[in-house]
């Protein structure tokens, strides 16, 4: 790297060489002797941790799963590119937008541990998937194999696909308690047959927080010839995983939800022998068939929320992914673990904690999912979502690494309250 290239990423970009936030960086390094799973439990450590978070008080923030707020310190380092980019204008944008482009790709390839020429950025989840949906060579007749618990946008993506193509939609439901893996892999081997082309499935349910034994499924579709895309929104900088180890053709994520990058960002991995397979969401001519940024031509775009994907991913493994993981599931269990123990209360996520992390859903016995969110809301003043569907009827409830056990002792004082 010469001088002004590393100029130019230590200033635009905010990837400092060094440590990019030595705040933060410095209040982690007293910990640094404690293991990921000691720092679990840790309630000084994670309020340190939280102090970095501008938190509305009104509420108790249990809804994290849409979009995780950013830290104080990514979204300065937001309005600092914003800033920029504006200063320079269209000098910026038509000279160094594709290189900083690039320089992010890179960054993220090396966290997903693929090869940048696998991925894109898109905008989110949705786009991603759509894209190859909408962009298989669909032929009447061919079949596709889904979950109903998979995310709505991807289930009116193939829909759509069917009416235009006369492709066939085949669905199954993924139990809420599965007995073990091979029982979720046999669901989806059932429903392939010799036509089947294509396989969707979440490598964390959204609406449960289940994570799916997604290597196994991809295998047991490649041994019968069927590609498989998965819908990785929840699970991307949530647990730890290499997308290449996944076995996966296709990978989708949304970057604003467990990644905390700016709304606006997302990501697509597509294997390399796959890409000149897809037709582009929007024309882009004179690439090569196998280049993936034939599927990546957006037009003009907010290229700030680009640029704050590095910062995204210096804050996230400064904090550290193992140490990240360890939390979420600590707090997921801590009060799935009281309330599973509740009589009128019903929990629709896995108690194994190997298939689950931070994400759960809870319901309780005679009060619908909406009327229990507005309750809690209300009367409690926590905010959650209400997911009534798809064999899962309760509140989704998705802590973050600012989320405190005091809260969820609230929340857990709340659940008993309610329906006795």
């Amino acid at each position: 790297m010469d001088k002004r290239t590393f100029l130019k990423s230590t200033t635009l970009l905010g990837v400092a060489a060094l440590t990019p936030f030595p705040s933060i960086a410095a209040w982690i390094k007293k910990f640094e002797e404690k293991t990921a799973l000691e720092l679990a439990s840790d309630e000084t450590f994670w309020k340190g941790i939280r102090a970095d978070y501008r938190l509305k008080p009104d509420y108790i923030n249990l809804e994290g799963g849409y979009y995780s707020i950013l830290p104080k310190a990514t979204l300065e380092k937001q309005l600092e590119h914003i800033r920029d980019i504006n200063y320079e204008g269209s000098y910026y944008m038509r000279t160094r937008q594709f290189e900083d482009k690039a320089m992010m790709v890179d960054k993220l390839a090396k966290l997903a541990g693929c090869s940048s020429e696998e991925l894109i950025i898109t905008r989110n989840t949705t786009e991603s998937l759509d894209m190859i949906i909408a962009g298989w060579p669909w032929q009447a007749g061919d079949e596709a194999v889904m979950a109903e618990q998979d995310y709505g946008s991807m289930l009116n993506m193939f829909q759509q696909v069917a009416k235009r193509h006369s492709m066939v939609n085949k669905i199954v439901s993924i139990p809420n308690h599965p007995k073990s893996d091979e029982e979720i892999v046999n669901l989806y081997a059932e429903a392939i047959t010799t036509k089947t082309k294509l396989l969707m499935v979440c490598h964390m349910v959204n609406i449960t927080g289940q994570i799916l034994p997604i290597r196994k499924i991809c295998d047991m579709a490649h041994n019968k010839g069927v590609k498989v895309m998965v819908d990785g929104a929840h699970a991307f900088a949530h647990i730890q995983f290499s997308i290449p180890d996944l076995h996966c053709d296709y990978y989708g994520t949304s970057l604003h939800k467990w990644l905390s990058v700016p709304l606006g960002a997302g990501m697509l991995y597509v294997k390399k022998e796959n890409i000149a397979t897809v037709w582009p969401l929007f024309g882009d001519e004179g690439r090569k068939e196998d280049d993936i940024l034939r599927l990546n031509h957006l037009g003009t775009h907010p290229v700030s929320t680009h640029l704050a994907i590095a910062d995204a991913i210096d804050y996230y493994q400064l904090i550290g992914p193992a140490r990240k993981e360890a939390r979420l599931r600590y707090l997921q269990n801590y009060w799935t673990g009281k309330a599973r123990k509740l009589s009128h209360v019903e929990i629709n996520t896995p108690e194994d904690p190997t298939r689950s992390c931070g994400i759960a859903n809870v319901g309780v016995r005679g009060i619908k999912p909406g009327d229990l969110a507005k309750m809690l809301l209300d009367k409690y003043k926590i905010w959650t979502v209400a997911i009534d569907g798809a064999g899962v009827h309760g509140c989704r409830i998705t802590p973050n690494v600012y989320t405190t056990t005091d809260e969820l002792d609230t929340f857990v004082a709340a659940l008993k309250s309610i329906g006795v």
